[in-house]
């Protein structure tokens, strides 16, 4: 059994509850492994369609990464550290299922990055997100400086990496940083509920409309239009896509199999 986190599942849907509330859920090297052999039990299930990520209590998604531990790092461990950070972020990206975080409270420095690898951002109104390493004289490690630029624009990444400020739940909102803002006691129904909806969806069509997303952000606009056409292509060869048009002729709610 983990350690540092709960997983636990609910129909089709998987949560991972960031369980160290003692430290505010704050990611050590640990937490970072238990999370990367979660998320590969989650990818081989066909069972489960969606994840959710949050974090135990009421205080913390994630405040940060473990700063006792990141203090006694040498500049190669440092750098395997944030490299095995960005293992696991980008296995939650690259997971073919989407993933959303539910923001229970501060979402910061490396729960920040964890939050920006996820799908959809729910947050709560009280939440506080930012990436302030540049105050303790470094910077994010775990891809933060590059999901950040591409959530919100060059200049507004640049203004929260420089000055290492916190912005409330409302003002990540406006950047794009976050998805939905919602009470906090509304953040975990209203991840289940979003589960749920999107546990309904076709998992192929979802899988590609990932990789379509993911992988054509990074590559020229012929290329990922030509990705697009390719992925649109390999849809037409599932029972799924015959499912779902025959449930729209026929004016009933398809039953996808990710088949």
């Amino acid at each position: 059994m983990p350690d540092n986190l709960l997983l636990a599942r609910e129909g089709q849907t998987a949560l991972i509850t960031i369980n160290r509330p003692q430290v505010l859920n704050a990611l050590n090297s640990q937490t970072l492994v238990e999370l990367e052999q979660a998320l590969a039990e989650i990818r081989s299930d066909v069972t489960v369609r969606v994840v959710i990520i949050t974090g135990a209590g009421e205080k913390a998604f994630v405040a940060g990464a473990d700063i006792g531990e990141l203090a006694a790092l040498s500049p190669s461990k440092a750098q395997e550290q944030a490299r095995r950070g960005q293992r696991v972020f980008d296995a939650i990206e690259q997971l073919g299922k989407p993933s959303i975080a539910a923001i229970n409270g501060f979402a910061l420095g490396g729960g920040c990055e964890l939050a920006m690898a996820c799908t959809i951002r729910i947050a709560a109104d009280s939440a506080k997100l930012g990436q302030p390493e540049v105050n303790l004289g470094i910077l994010p490690g775990f891809a933060g400086t590059q999901r950040l630029t591409r959530l919100v624009g060059k200049g507004a990444a640049l203004d929260l990496l420089l000055t290492g400020r916190h912005v409330t739940a409302d003002e990540a909102h406006r950047l794009g940083l976050v998805t939905r803002v919602v009470p906090a006691t509304d953040v975990l129904p209203n991840a289940r509920a979003l589960a749920a909806e999107l546990a309904a969806k076709a998992p192929i069509a979802m899988q590609y409309i990932l990789d379509a997303v993911h992988r054509g952000g990074d590559i020229p606009f012929d290329a990922a239009a030509f990705l697009e056409a390719s992925l649109f292509g390999l849809a037409f060869s599932t029972a799924d896509m015959r499912e779902g048009t025959r449930a729209f002729l026929d004016k009933r709610k398809p039953a996808f199999k990710g088949e």
